[in-house]
């Protein structure tokens, strides 16, 4: 379980392709608190730690992951979002985020706005999954690439999110441009409340 906020942007130095399956190689600050069989969110998908050495850590993606997320897009030298589990005694300061994507996402726009930015996606739109609750709403949580954020300008098939300078500088925001893939997560509440209101109906 995760909240969505960001602990750093991590540096993948390694990819290695085994039959279906993506052995990540990482490097963070954190690395010294990481420990063998740990759950970590990397651009919002929860993977276990498989390995560590002295300076970097690894994780495997299966060919499910990465047939619905952008990790296997992923090159040496790009930036990661990684997020350490939630811990139960602490606040929750994003939203309840699983770690398990959804889809993926394309940025179709990027606006800055005097100090902030607009980051406008689109995503396949399936309206049996809406009524699912694979959808936003305005002013409701969405996950993008592990980051808890409020969504704007919510439609079918896309809708935007406003970042903030520390939000842009310590995740990987700032290196999504018109065309890149994101992740995303739709609120786990909004699934349970569809889901509610299909058998009460």
């Amino acid at each position: 379980m995760f909240s969505g906020i960001v602990e750093e942007a991590a540096t993948v130095v390694n990819r290695v392709m085994e039959q279906g399956n993506l052995h990540l190689t990482l490097r963070c600050s954190f690395l010294g608190e990481l420990k063998i069989d740990q759950s970590v969110s990397h651009n919002g998908v929860c993977l276990t730690v498989v390995n560590l050495t002295e300076d970097s850590y690894t994780v495997t993606a299966i060919k499910e992951t990465l047939d619905k997320t952008n990790l296997g897009l992923l090159k040496i030298g790009d930036k990661v979002n990684v997020e350490r589990s939630m811990q139960m005694n602490g606040r929750l300061d994003g939203h309840i985020v699983q770690g398990h994507v959804d889809q993926t996402a394309e940025c179709t726009q990027v606006v800055e706005n005097q100090g902030s930015w607009y980051y406008s996606f689109k995503y396949h739109f399936d309206k049996t999954m809406a009524q699912q609750g694979y959808m936003t709403v305005e002013k409701g949580s969405v996950c993008v690439n592990g980051v808890s954020l409020t969504v704007v300008n919510s439609q079918d098939a896309g809708f935007q999110v406003a970042i903030i300078p520390y939000t842009y500088e310590f995740t990987n925001f700032h290196q999504i441009n018109a065309g890149t893939i994101v992740n995303l997560e739709f609120d786990i509440i909004g699934k349970y409340l569809s889901k509610l209101n299909k058998f009460n109906a």
